[in-house]
């Protein structure tokens, strides 16, 4: 007993320990009693611990639920621990202090998680591809007040031959080189719009408008019915695939307003290096690039038991699975699930009561 109590008050500062109990039973020799008593066995209370915070994003605690992270060794012996202190090894794998890497669910070419058996996560440092826009969403208020130019034909740069111009980029060639994509807005008649574009400053279509834009009385777009319009191989002198992009207008209005953007967005971005990256509440783990992107690395997952006593203390803060403690039921982390859900930047204190151990 003292053994087991010494030891909870040597462990009560260590990262996602379990407090112990010894139990006592008699002994009988036949039908003599007060032989003695023995120890009938080492009962571990897997009770949740205090959560503190930290500031390193791989310091992990489990929230609300009896689940373990799931190591494996280089070998592949699986051990099960409630330590979530990790680092990140050589080879990008998320490891334990004894070597042991994290495992979960790997991310496939498309971006999506694999499912099936869970392996050792790791942490792709290679830069992100870049990925040329295929598509434009932007909304614009065209002023209604506004005359029809003059001068004619239009030329984008004679600010007379049109009503109003705005960026619709930077967009971006396979390259991930940026380019500026401009369009200008020529009033044609008392709801129609003639919408021209340029491309590093220079005409595109011939110089003819791209699309005509047309409103109802109440300033609302009816036309184009796509609500907006494509550029087709668009090319540059650098070594890029032609660009095929689609711009949505969809929402444009013509107000008695002054002319302005309201939205716009595009789906394009050049190469980035990986700056960062957490762990989320639902084990998925996202990286940030240094071209403003996120993406998905993985997903963490977690292993709960229907004994959790019957489980094997291995030492170095993991245990092992045995005939008495069940089958392993492993899945993805989450508020209200058996396992539980995952706080990164943080770590779950031992759960010895300090003063109980030394009263003991």
């Amino acid at each position: 007993n003292l053994d087991v109590i010494g030891n909870n008050i040597a462990n009560s500062g260590t990262i996602g320990f379990k407090s112990a109990a010894a139990t006592f039973q008699d002994v009988y020799a036949g039908s003599r009693i007060g032989l003695g008593v023995a120890v009938s066995g080492v009962v571990q209370n897997f009770a949740q611990g205090s959560v503190q915070s930290s500031s390193r994003p791989l310091d992990v605690a489990i929230l609300n639920g009896d689940g373990f992270f799931r190591l494996a060794s280089e070998s592949g012996e699986v051990m099960y621990s409630r330590n979530g202190q990790f680092t990140r090894d050589k080879d990008g794998f998320i490891v334990n202090s004894a070597g042991l890497r994290l495992t979960g669910y790997g991310v496939s070419a498309n971006g999506t998680i694999n499912g099936g058996t869970p392996g050792a996560l790791q942490i792709q440092t290679a830069a992100m591809n870049p990925n040329a826009t295929t598509a434009i969403d932007a909304q614009f208020n065209l002023d209604s007040r506004s005359v029809t130019p003059t001068a004619t034909p239009f030329d984008a740069n004679d600010s007379s031959t049109y009503n109003y111009s705005n960026a619709l980029g930077p967009i971006y060639d396979s390259l991930g080189n940026p380019h500026e994509l401009g369009a200008f807005f020529v009033k044609t008649g008392a709801n129609t719009w003639d919408v021209y574009g340029t491309a590093d400053g220079a005409a595109l279509n011939g110089g003819a408008p791209l699309t005509t834009l047309t409103f109802d009385a109440n300033g609302n777009m009816t036309a184009p019915a796509s609500g907006g319009f494509n550029i087709a191989g668009l090319t540059f002198p650098n070594g890029s695939a032609p660009l095929n992009m689609a711009v949505d207008l969809r929402g444009t209005t013509q107000f008695g307003n002054v002319n302005a953007v309201n939205k716009l967005g595009q789906d394009g971005y050049t190469s980035g290096q990986l700056t960062s990256f957490s762990i989320n509440e639902d084990g998925t783990i996202t990286g940030k690039y240094s071209n403003e992107q996120t993406k998905l690395l993985g997903q963490v997952v977690l292993t709960s038991f229907a004994n959790p006593n019957g489980l094997e203390p291995k030492g170095d803060n993991v245990w092992a699975e045995t005939l008495a403690s069940g089958q392993p039921l492993t899945g993805t982390p989450g508020a209200g699930t058996k396992q539980g859900a995952l706080a990164s930047g943080a770590l779950e204190s031992s759960n010895v009561d300090l003063t109980s151990e030394l009263v003991n």
